[in-house]
């Protein structure tokens, strides 16, 4: 497009080159780095005309020069890079020529001969990321070039530019010789395409094999010393980072999320691996936090990174694994699926990843492992969609998840995964910001969870959200046990199996038990569920240890209102007033914390405290409102020392059981427990002797 008589905007791929360590060499031997930069230009601009490359300037040690395509400007870089380590490789080490290149594509303004604008900034700005010998790019040219070129391209990560207001994706070319990205068959891409690479590749070739002969040296060397050259067999924790979507459409964000969770999941079958959970890795989606920063989080060796691109029936996987703590790439590849296969190629990715770590798997991992399937991609897409939804959790967030699990069934009927998710959609609605009465989304949990396993017992989660069903809804304690059990069987890192049986062993009074179940969910997902060994030792009598572990809490999540909500809790029962009443009516006061079980919490410790208006006043509030809690009214009822209102209470909760599963170890109906209706409703509630 023409703005002006010698002005013209258009797209180009812009390179910048710049000459490893010349301004030092200069002011060491002015003559020597003199006579290097002319034998630089001597090598460098014979392969710009060969690719359609047109040298706008030098830049003092370095060129500016624009490209009619992404691919050329790759092309070019490559053979540019290899020119150099041929000419390097014959001459001795002072006289070695290394030069950086990184190039954008992008908008430019061509004005006379020289070219401005954005392209051209971003472009100088990438340049110094290069290594030494190295060529990096932009998203914009990895978008174009990822599926042409015949080397891998590895991702560095989002980085701020100076003066460039968004952070940019950067990738590096792997080129010749170089450990990186393999293609599908174990070879790298440059080997598999060798027989039909320009006469470079063969110049490239003989380089390659010098190195290698070094590597093996050293490796030899290494080995002589008693010590080894590869670290990647001592990793024995990783996690998965949310992986990027590169499908160019921000609708398709649930496949990305979809991909990272199925990977956390598959590398968790691995019992010799520990791999943080969903819900903690999520966190970083989006962030600015480097990965040595996201290991140090999570506790974690490595890092598993990579991106997911959709076509209309393909994906495109790429995965990469990263020692944080060298930054050092240990392993990469990218698989080209169609979209049945989504489950295969989780499967694919957690076997090399294990071979590359030297995990040995079990039988059990084996069998887990080996539970691939194909699946119907349409009814997989609405599944994934559901599941993205599902996880924000708001009234309509979970209205649309349903909406989306229907539609996997109605796709295919045969979807275990589809009645699983719906049985979780049930769950969830009774817990804020839902608070449906367990009445009428129970009996559905349970439909959905036992038609999921109908159709496929193998599923841990079904397993999960059974268990959770048949404990806080059938009061059946023997058929949670088992369910918990089989959910554990089928998948010993199902972080919400540990995490739902704590409350099971709880409930039960084995408090030890259900401490060490809760570390373990925390373990397997260390920045979710946190907190609740101290809800453990709470229900069993033991507030000075329940006080220890919820400092810990506090540290992790110092502004948390509710976990100062739940030191009041302990308060109450430690006869600490003053401090109970200040952090509970700070919880109710927060947003959201104006349930009728924050309510009936602050009423029962009035009354506790002998602050009996306080409490009636509470007391009225939850005997008014529409979402009205027989439980919580009962609670308040206990604290005022009205027996017979509250086990009239507590009788109606019985009947529309939503009484708590919790009941019998519950500290603060301690003033019901010698009358004989507790024991009367203890029977009731089928409570093991």
């Amino acid at each position: 497009m023409t703005t002006g008589g010698t002005e013209q905007r258009k797209l180009a791929a812009i390179m910048f080159t710049d000459m490893v360590g010349y301004s030092a060499l200069a002011q060491r031997d002015e003559k020597l780095a003199l006579e290097l930069l002319d034998e630089q230009q001597k090598l460098i601009r014979p392969n710009l005309p060969q690719f359609g490359g047109r040298e706008v300037k030098t830049t003092g040690d370095g060129f500016l020069v624009e490209f009619p395509s992404a691919l050329a400007a790759c092309e070019c870089a490559i053979q540019i890079q290899e020119t150099l380590a041929q000419h390097n490789a014959a001459v001795p080490a002072e006289n070695r020529i290394h030069v950086r290149i990184g190039f954008h594509l992008g908008d430019v303004v061509c004005r006379a001969a020289d070219v401005y604008g954005d392209g051209v900034n971003i472009a100088a700005r990438i340049e110094p990321l290069a290594e030494p010998g190295g060529v990096c790019v932009t998203r914009a040219v990895w978008e174009q070039v990822h599926n042409k070129l015949a080397q891998p391209l590895e991702r560095i990560g989002a980085k701020e530019l100076k003066n460039i207001q968004t952070p940019m994706e950067l990738f590096r070319i792997v080129l010749s010789g170089e450990k990186g990205a393999k293609a599908e068959g174990g070879r790298t891409k440059a080997e598999s395409t060798a027989s039909v690479r320009t006469p470079s590749a063969w110049r490239s070739a003989w380089v390659a094999a010098i190195i290698l002969v070094a590597v093996a040296a050293a490796s030899w060397l290494l080995h002589q010393s008693g010590r080894t050259a590869k670290a990647a067999g001592h990793i024995t924790s990783l996690a998965v980072k949310p992986l990027d979507d590169f499908s160019g459409d921000t609708n398709n964000a649930y496949l990305s999320d979809g991909m990272t969770e199925a990977l956390c999941m598959a590398l968790g079958n691995i019992s010799v691996l520990r791999v943080p959970g969903r819900s903690s890795v999520m966190k970083y989606k989006g962030g600015q936090k480097s990965i040595q920063e996201m290991a140090k989080d999570l506790n974690v060796e490595a890092i598993v990174e990579g991106s997911v691109q959709r076509t209309t029936t393909n994906m495109l996987l790429t995965v990469q694994l990263i020692e944080a703590a060298t930054d050092r790439h240990l392993w990469a590849t990218n698989y080209k699926r169609d979209l049945s296969d989504f489950f295969v190629v989780q499967s694919e990715v957690a076997r090399a990843i294990a071979k590359e770590v030297q995990a040995r798997l079990t039988p059990e991992d084996q069998a887990r492992l080996a539970r691939t399937r194909t699946v119907n991609p349409a009814a997989h897409e609405a599944y994934l969609r559901g599941r993205y939804v599902f996880w924000h959790l708001t009234t309509d967030n979970l209205e649309k998840a349903r909406t989306y699990f229907e539609e996997a069934i109605q796709l295919d009927p045969q979807m275990a995964l589809a009645y699983s998710g719906l049985a979780d959609y049930y769950i969830g609605l009774q817990f804020p910001p839902g608070n449906f009465p367990p009445q009428e989304v129970m009996p559905k949990t349970k439909a959905a969870a036992q038609k999921a396993l109908e159709l496929d017992d193998q599923l841990s989660e079904a397993h999960t959200s059974l268990a959770w069903v048949v404990m806080s809804y059938d009061y059946d304690w023997a058929g949670a046990g088992n369910e918990f059990q089989r959910a554990l069987e089928l998948n010993p890192k199902n972080w919400q199996a540990h995490f739902w049986q704590g409350f099971y062993l709880a409930a039960l009074g084995k408090v030890e038990a259900a401490v060490a179940a809760f570390k373990h969910s925390e373990e397997l997902d260390p920045l979710y569920p946190i907190g609740f060994a101290a809800l453990a030792y709470y229900w069993g009598g033991q507030y000075d240890r329940a006080i220890v572990e919820q400092e810990r809490v506090r540290k992790k999540k110092p502004e948390d209102v509710f976990v100062q909500g739940f030191f009041g809790m302990i308060y109450v029962q430690q006869g600490r007033f003053p401090e109970a009443l200040k952090a509970l009516e700070r919880q109710v006061a927060f947003p959201g914390g104006d349930s009728p079980f924050t309510q009936s919490v602050l009423g029962h410790a009035y009354a506790s405290a002998g602050q009996n208006e306080k409490a009636r006043k509470i007391l009225s509030e939850l005997l008014a409102r529409k979402d009205q809690s027989a439980e919580a009214i009962a609670l308040v009822y206990a604290g005022l020392n009205d027996q017979d209102k509250a086990f009239a209470w507590l009788d109606r909760a019985f009947a529309q059981r939503s009484l708590g599963y919790a009941f019998k170890v519950e500290p603060r109906w301690k003033n019901l427990r010698a009358d004989p209706r507790f024991a009367e409703m203890l029977r009731k509630m089928n409570y093991p002797p």
